[in-house]
């Protein structure tokens, strides 16, 4: 009987100590499911006589028919076919519809399989309003790619964190009257959208932190990602490479972003960050005293991950395509920093 009991005490202590052994700190933004590599759903790429729905989630679209006409014109001389969505001229103060609206002609699109991409006509602000309208269960039986950046990051994120990818591109709006000047952003959206093969080579930064890092690629719009904090919409960085981007913000608007982010535990567990476009920055009465690149080192003087600048994607007219939840190896150099995206 005394063996027994000893016997009983053992294993009960070899469980406990083990369990605490492996129980994750708090501080460490631990989380079982980001820590072997996660294959998200990848939606069939477009091929010559597919669908696309241009539809309108967010900012009104006042005097932008051009655009939209341009939009068009251009997937037709892809070979592909267009559908607008039935509101997306609609206005309701702000936004190009009501809520209702706008979330009707997206859950339209999501919902129909003869439809194998929706491009958001622009950002600006709305999309948040219509997150918790959607419903995914037809979506997940014929998923299909979503298209644009700044305001629809808050859709990236959505599904992202429903197990899917998502093409962080230009939009209609993005278009130019002489489109010479923006050949490098349509035709990387080109190639992404078609399934060609993504390699970016960008010369580095003085600034860069040099190494290597493997991982999903993750992020979109810096603003848009603070203001899911909090929420089921935020995201989890956990073992996945960081990409940020911003416009017209101050500079301390952007480091107080960065430090929540911090505090968040956004970082912890990140394998690398990738910097966009910081956009048109306001000047703010008292200087903030150092380029935005300092700014960024300094807010993440903690980690040691690798930090890639001047990534040509974002407000800018040169606005790269970049596979949101695709798998990229990422070079950091002396010389160029390197983005391929795995096949």
């Amino acid at each position: 009987m005394f063996l027994k009991q000893i016997h009983y005490s053992l294993c009960f202590f070899m469980v406990v100590s083990k369990c605490a052994f492996f129980s994750p700190s708090p501080s460490t933004n631990f989380n079982p499911t980001t820590t072997m590599k996660k294959q998200y759903i990848r939606p069939s790429h477009l091929a010559k006589g597919d669908t696309v729905a241009i539809v309108a989630p967010s900012g009104v679209l006042n005097h932008r028919e051009r655009e939209i006409n341009q939009a068009k014109a251009l997937l037709e001389q892809w070979g592909l076919n267009v559908v607008l969505g039935a509101h997306v001229f609609s206005k309701d103060n702000h936004f190009a519809g009501t809520d209702k609206q706008r979330a009707e002609d997206l859950q339209n699109a999501m919902d129909n399989p003869k439809i194998k991409a929706i491009w958001a006509a622009r950002g600006g602000y709305g999309t948040v309003r219509i997150l918790d309208k959607l419903d995914y269960s037809k979506f997940k039986d014929n998923p299909k790619w979503l298209i644009g950046y700044s305001d629809i990051t808050a859709l990236h994120n959505q599904l992202h964190n429903k197990g899917f990818e998502s093409l962080h591109a230009m939009m209609p709006t993005s278009l130019t009257k002489d489109t010479s000047e923006i050949q490098k952003t349509i035709a990387s959206f080109k190639t992404a959208l078609f399934g060609n093969p993504l390699v970016y080579t960008i010369e580095s930064s003085k600034y860069n932190k040099t190494g290597t890092a493997t991982g999903p690629l993750v992020g979109g719009n810096l603003t848009m990602l603070h203001s899911m904090l909090g929420s089921k919409t935020s995201i989890d960085t956990s073992e996945k490479i960081l990409f940020i981007e911003d416009i017209g913000e101050y500079k301390y608007h952007i480091d107080r972003m960065l430090q929540s982010l911090k505090r968040a535990g956004y970082f912890t567990n990140c394998k690398a960050l990738i910097v966009g476009g910081m956009t048109k920055l306001k000047k703010n009465t008292t200087s903030w005293g150092s380029p935005i690149e300092q700014l960024v080192l300094d807010a993440l003087t903690d980690y040691n991950f690798p930090i890639a600048f001047h990534m040509p994607s974002g407000h800018d007219k040169d606005n790269r395509a970049l596979i949101l939840g695709r798998q990229i190896n990422l070079t950091v150099g002396t010389t160029q920093t390197t983005i391929v995206f795995e096949k």
